[in-house]
């Protein structure tokens, strides 16, 4: 399954002053950028002008009568004590971050697992972030926990990661489950995007920011060393050590049947391509898996190697095997000789379906799939013929994922939702192959009278994209429906069904139909629907999300006057370009912390990653074809805009804020209108808590309903 790689891979290149970031082999046009200074992160010029366009957008809309109702309406649903506590069970413990009115910034909490099947669980509180926040005087973020149990003893070794205001970057520091106090003369780092893997109790694999030099181009860590308990950081010893080009090098265990674990380097030469290495027990040279480079390792079941392909792969002397497929092979065979024994076919998708990742329990290995976009899930069995499956029963056709599966524990937790249908957590217990609901909440939002729909939109090329409407069973085909277009169309991430209560009470509520774009680029047809818009084939995930809009608007669904569309991230690079390329098919367009400028995204933070989803500036083909796309170098002071709403972060320390700032300046000096929201805080989800993100969400559909259902009643 593939995830965003600041998730996964951290070490810390925080930029905070433009001049930072000139090279001489920069273009006339980049190096006279008017607007570069808005690349200070935290210069005081370029927060004098975000506090300024911040204030100017914010008197308007929070002056707007439904704001202080919508805020109100969202902060409710957020914040609410009616969700569902989902967590990790650890010997017969549940394990839940929390977060509501009363605990802002969070605690973490368990309960026993007879307790959390009940409607009012008794929660231990284990760390008050809100607490320790003060305390220490700091703005933290709570950004997970890194549990390792000495197999010897049963005790619990723990890493906190903390973020100052919701970066990526953050601080480890070890924390006793069982005295609920951070150990003194523990282990702990400083800040950076770092990693961090248990190698037993007393040893630690760290990946981080090691001084000059140390990190990739990307800002992550490119060394990885072993760091033994009561020494100090900097005697840490080398393990393996990456190129400078490399995205990332990190650590990871996998866990054996019997419990052991082994231990395991990842080198990211790109954003989706590794070698993976094991490091052998005895201390001799690093093993070098013998896996494609395109691939994903799962986990071990049942003595074979779990692993998704993401490529054609042909094993010397074997079958060949097609991108999208899930194979296996025997441990115990490659541990003995270290080559590649028989691969086997575990599963292999067909047209409509996808492989998304293997969760392994204490007895079961089961399998995520999406299936027309819609979430399945398969229990894996191998046999002396071969691999069979077995679906699990669900409640119905939506979202499905797995919340919580160990190879320690025979009780699996899935959680299901849809557009229309609340969150749900099922128990599955794998002995006897039956689920049953546990959990479940109340709607946060009227539904009555909605449906949801499925449709196909030709795209240019003449691929047939699906989407999804949900509005009112009775729509009126006349074109005046006020319609929210959501696509995100990148880096292999799929979107499916699932219930969103704020948009569903400040959106659907309100007689607005909400689209679900499921355009090129993501994971929702394995990894060829991915890979068809990379580098310079991108366009065609653009003419896709246009294809769905002229499908809306041939539909009469909607028209362009009361069209809206939203993305973030790499959605925000494609609202960005939707500006540019088709600014007569929408009246509103929410960018959410976006890439803007491609020409110089490489540059910035954690640009350097990405270059194997949008190509590179330096090579020259890729770069004419970012020339043509960027946003912030497309802008046309003489051209009609629908009035944007640029939404980013001062913290996001992933996606530069410049992009935001640039382009919204560009706007600013032609004399056009828009809006402009940058939280000081927030990290890359423009939202460090609930009520910052109660608030930004309240900015963005007052926004979107002043635009969009004005007049359509």
């Amino acid at each position: 399954m593939k995830y965003p790689l600041p998730l996964l891979f951290v070490a810390s290149l925080l930029m905070c002053h433009a001049g930072q970031l000139f090279s001489s082999d920069m273009t006339d046009y980049e190096k006279n950028d008017p607007n570069i200074w808005l690349e200070g992160v935290e210069d005081e010029k370029a927060l004098d002008w975000v506090r300024k366009e911040n204030q100017r957008s914010l008197d308007e809309l929070e002056s707007d009568p439904d704001f202080e109702s919508n805020r109100e309406a969202a902060l409710k649903i957020l914040t609410s004590k009616e969700r569902i506590p989902y967590g990790r069970l650890r010997d017969g413990m549940v394990y839940n971050f929390w977060q509501d009115e009363e605990n802002v910034r969070g605690i973490w909490r368990r309960t026993t697992q007879d307790s959390y099947a009940t409607e009012e669980p008794d929660w231990e509180i284990i760390l008050d972030f809100d607490k320790l926040a003060e305390e220490e005087d700091k703005n933290w973020v709570f950004k997970g926990a890194n549990v390792h149990k000495d197999p010897k003893t049963g005790k619990y070794f723990t890493l906190i990661s903390l973020s100052d205001g919701g970066k990526d970057a953050v601080v480890k520091r070890e924390f006793d489950l069982e005295m609920k106090t951070f150990v003194e003369d523990g282990f702990v780092t400083p800040e950076a995007k770092q990693s961090s893997t248990w190698v037993d109790s007393d040893t630690l694999l760290i990946g981080t920011d090691w001084g000059e030099g140390s990190l990739t181009e990307s800002g992550y860590p490119r060394i990885v060393k072993r760091w033994t308990r009561g020494t100090p950081l900097e005697e840490a010893e080398t393990v393996i050590e990456g190129n400078v080009t490399d995205v990332s090098v990190s650590s990871f265990t996998i866990e054996k049947d019997d419990g052991s674990h082994l231990v395991c380097l990842s080198e990211s030469d790109t954003f989706f391509t590794s070698k993976y290495f094991l490091i052998p027990e005895d201390g001799s040279e690093l093993v070098r898996w013998p896996l494609p480079p395109k691939c994903d390792i799962n986990g071990i079941y049942k003595g074979r190697l779990l692993v998704s392909l993401e490529q054609e792969w042909s094993p010397d002397d074997q079958d060949t095997f097609q991108s999208g497929d899930l194979v296996a092979f025997d441990i115990e065979s490659f541990l003995d000789t270290k080559d590649l024994p028989p691969v086997e076919l575990v599963f292999r998708p067909d047209e409509t379906q996808a492989v998304n990742y293997v969760a392994i329990a204490k007895g079961a290995a089961i399998l995520s799939i999406n299936e027309n976009v819609v979430g399945k899930l398969l229990r894996l069995e191998p046999t002396d013929y071969g691999w069979k499956t077995e679906d699990i029963e669900l409640p119905g056709t939506g979202e499905v994922n797995i919340a919580f599966a160990d190879k320690e524990e025979s009780v699996v937790y899935l959680s299901y939702e849809g557009f229309l249908t609340p969150d749900s957590l099922l128990e599955y217990k794998v002995d006897s192959g039956e689920s049953k609901p546990l959990k479940s909440v109340p709607e946060k939002f009227d539904a009555t009278g909605l449906t949801v729909n499925q449709y196909f939109a030709t795209s240019k090329d003449g691929t047939e994209v699906p989407y999804f409407v949900v509005g009112p069973e009775d729509l009126k085909k006349d074109g005046t429906n006020p319609t929210l277009l959501y696509g995100y169309g990148g880096f292999q991430i799929s979107l499916g069904p699932s219930y969103n209560g704020t948009t569903g009470k400040l959106w659907l509520e309100k007689g607005g139909v909400y689209v679900l774009a499921n355009i090129r680029g993501g994971g929702e047809f394995g990894p060829e629907w991915h890979q068809a818009g990379l580098k310079t084939d991108r366009q065609r995930i653009y003419d896709d999300f246009i294809a769905i809009a002229e499908d809306l608007v041939a539909k009469k669904i909607t028209s362009p006057e009361h069209l809206g569309i939203m993305g973030g991230s790499n959605g925000g690079l494609l609202m960005g370009v939707m500006l540019n390329q088709r600014p007569d098919l929408w009246n509103a367009v929410v960018v959410q912390v976006p890439l803007l400028d491609m020409l110089r995204y490489h540059l910035l933070l954690a640009g350097a990653s990405w270059v194997d989803e949008y190509g590179s500036p330096d090579v020259p083909e890729e770069r004419e074809f970012l020339k043509n796309i960027s946003p912030y170098h497309n802008f046309n002071s003489e051209k009609e805009y629908p009035v944007p709403f640029f939404v980013t972060s001062t913290k996001d320390d992933r996606v530069h804020p410049g992009h935001a700032r640039k382009l919204a300046k560009r706007f600013q000096e032609a004399g056009l209108p828009f809006y402009y929201y940058e939280n000081i805080d927030g990290g890359h989800s423009a939202a460090a808590n609930q009520v910052e993100r109660a608030k930004r969400t309240a900015l963005e559909f007052t926004y979107l309903q002043n635009l969009l259902m004005s007049g359509s009643e």
